[in-house]
């Protein structure tokens, strides 16, 4: 197993919380419409359906681990395919969480242009955020966990604010169950793939973390939380459309918080916005983190290295999607990328490491 001195490792309850802010982020704002374009007000079914499948690629990827020696994906890309073929593997998921951190944080500027400050300028918005991120990340992964806890703890009366609309729900809406046909709902619960793409991160900060064994079950608690933290939006958000409102609505979340009236404020989506940021910031920290880390571990160069180039590259990137269905594009074709990454690749990869690690007794055998 590759070792991690013990002052840069976390305690093995906190995965939880890493897992849970890496998978809570902006598709939170608008999972509702794209889960009922599928299975319509049966699309909660699918929520259940994506969830349960997640715990068993937690189940493949600790069983990878256990299997492979306990490293993270780069050792266990070179413990199945060799050092270049490995080492070429493991490059493309630096890409792919790179392409994670840019979909996550252009996705949130539109939010904020939409619905905020029409004329905010990317750039700047942007320059300002991947600043923050870089001090963040640059003081290392348990400066990045501290900011993965203080992301759940901290906005996490926001859910008190789903209370209020609750004397408008009609949870008749969510009658007749099982109108959809089967393929429908997992076709909903594969829509979830976009929202729920975070957990893959594991495979990456698994060594970081202390009696690592005994992680597994935190994991799956926090895959548990972010499943019935979608499944209560989505029964929400269901009971208080029609369909055919909520077909037109891009953002439904935010359009539960237009119906909140408090005395001492007007526009209550305003501040959930602005306190999403705190959800967005361990989003795109340990995306940009993991992207980083491996990258200094294929090239073999100084992590801070790694980490201007990916941030500098996620800035860039982020520039060029300025019309919204450029924006729409960069969100399907990363949850393309998150479906096989996350439903084929993994679960392949663990059948891998079970033939490699038979192949190498056999030879060891014959030795």
């Amino acid at each position: 197993m590759q070792k991690i001195p013990v002052q840069f490792q976390i305690s093995y309850f906190l995965v939880a919380f890493l897992i849970f802010s890496a998978q809570f982020g902006v598709g939170a704002l608008g999972f509702q419409r794209i889960i009922a374009m599928s299975a319509g007000y049966d699309g909660w079914m699918g929520v259940i359906i994506a969830g349960a499948f997640l715990h068993f690629i937690i189940w493949c990827m600790y069983k990878i681990f256990e299997k492979s020696g306990g490293g993270d994906i780069v050792s266990v890309h070179q413990y199945v395919f060799g050092k270049w073929i490995g080492g070429f593997l493991s490059f493309l998921f630096s890409l792919y969480f790179t392409f994670a951190a840019i979909t996550v944080l252009r996705t949130y500027i539109e939010v904020v242009q939409v619905w905020m400050f029409p004329n905010l300028q990317t750039w700047l918005f942007a320059l300002m955020f991947m600043g923050l991120v870089y001090y963040i990340v640059s003081a290392g992964f348990r400066a990045v966990t501290g900011i993965a806890y203080l992301g759940i703890i901290l906005p996490a009366y926001l859910l008190l604010t789903f209370i209020i609309p609750f004397e408008y729900m009609n949870f008749r809406h969510l009658l007749p169950v099982f109108d959809h046909s089967i393929k429908d709902i997992l076709l909903s619960a594969k829509d979830m793939t976009l929202t729920f793409i975070g957990l893959e991160a594991l495979i990456v900060f698994y060594p970081f973390v202390k009696n690592y064994e005994k992680s597994v079950r935190w994991a799956h608690l926090g895959v548990l939380a972010t499943t019935l933290t979608y499944l209560f939006m989505a029964v929400l958000t269901f009971s208080y459309f029609s369909e055919e409102k909520l077909a037109k609505n891009i953002w439904a979340t935010l359009s539960l918080w237009k119906i909140i009236e408090l005395p001492f404020v007007e526009r209550i989506e305003y501040i959930g916005i602005a306190n999403w940021c705190l959800i967005i910031l361990p989003n795109v920290c340990i995306f940009i983190w993991c992207a980083s880390r491996i990258g200094k571990r294929v090239f073999q160069i100084k992590h801070k290295k790694t980490l201007l180039i990916t941030v500098i590259i996620v800035f860039a990137a982020s520039l060029l999607f300025e019309d919204r269905k450029y924006i729409n594009d960069l969100n399907n074709y990363f949850g393309q990328a998150g479906f096989y990454v996350i439903y084929v690749y993994i679960p392949m990869l663990w059948l891998l490491v079970l033939f490699a690690k038979w192949r190498k007794e056999r030879k060891n055998e014959k030795l």
